[in-house]
């Protein structure tokens, strides 16, 4: 059924409107997070994150999805889902650990980079040699920001990439996913099972939880479980050509946090290598659009 242009635009402003904050929810929940590593292993932390949000992703799947959203035709699926999950945050959270949260986040976002790149190895895509430009000029983005072979690199700024890498590897093994299964039915098994897979991890890195901290791991998993929800909304109300590019807008929440509370500041050459990795980030989710019309 046609939509009116007036519900189109307002359905549209509504996507918009979730995908800015559901970025600013998530990335409160990288801030919160990165308080924590000075007490917690970051496997704990994802542990508890998890623990804590899996009733409300199973409110969220059921009140979204109904009954069905609840049951997977294919368990095994997201239980490696769940795995690079588990991986992916670990990364992201050790390394923002020793690291600022702007500079971790600038280089998070070759992830759509390696999605081009790695569609066109393990799928056989088609990705014209506009997007592999694109795609070589996105990493000369990341050697800007990173700059290997100077004084001012640091091998643990290597672990965004490495957690961008296995960000992809997550966004496309959703293909494996039995196509019966809704969205929400892949939020909510991702928390199960990344709840699971680090119950048998966590005792290893367990650290008795002080009273105080307690809500700020229930910080952690409300707004990480809110900032999901609110951008996988987004992207059901509004074309992901107008949303996508709004995930970028993390940089600016990521530098405000990273210098409100932990006075960082990074420097002109991370925030030139985070233009030439957004650019080239924008350019592909055009090029895709442009494919599909």
């Amino acid at each position: 059924m046609l939509q009116k242009p007036t519900e189109q635009r307002t359905r549209t402003s509504a996507g918009i409107i979730m995908m800015c904050v559901g970025v600013a929810c998530l990335c409160v929940n990288d801030a919160l997070a990165k308080t924590l590593t000075a007490s917690y292993s970051p496997l704990q932390i994802q542990f508890l994150r998890n623990l804590i949000a899996l009733p409300f992703a199973i409110l969220i799947a059921w009140k979204m999805g109904g009954a069905p959203a609840l049951r997977s035709h294919r368990p095994l699926a997201h239980m490696l889902r769940g795995g690079l999950w588990i991986a992916a945050t670990y990364l992201f959270f050790t390394s923002i650990t020793y690291m600022g949260l702007a500079e971790a986040t600038a280089l998070i976002f070759v992830a759509p980079l390696f999605i081009t790149a790695l569609s066109a190895l393990m799928f056989r895509e088609h990705v014209g040699w506009r997007r592999w430009l694109a795609v070589a000029v996105g990493f000369l983005g990341v050697l800007i920001a990173v700059r290997p072979g100077t004084s001012a690199f640091e091998t643990i700024s290597l672990l965004p990439v490495a957690t961008a890498f296995i960000y992809a590897l997550l966004m496309l093994s959703a293909r494996w996913v039995d196509t019966r299964e809704s969205v929400w039915t892949l939020l909510l098994y991702m928390t199960a099972t990344g709840a699971l897979i680090s119950l048998f991890l966590v005792p290893f890195v367990w650290t008795p939880v002080n009273a105080q901290d307690l809500w700020l791991f229930a910080a952690v998993a409300i707004f990480g479980t809110a900032g999901m929800t609110l951008m996988t909304q987004a992207f059901r109300l509004a074309p992901a050509v107008v949303v996508a590019p709004l995930d970028y807008t993390a940089i600016i929440w990521a530098t405000a946090l990273g210098w409100l509370f932990w006075n960082e500041i990074p420097d002109a050459l991370t925030f030139v290598g985070a233009a030439v990795i957004i650019a080239s980030g924008v350019f592909i989710i055009w090029r895709e659009h442009q494919a599909e019309v």
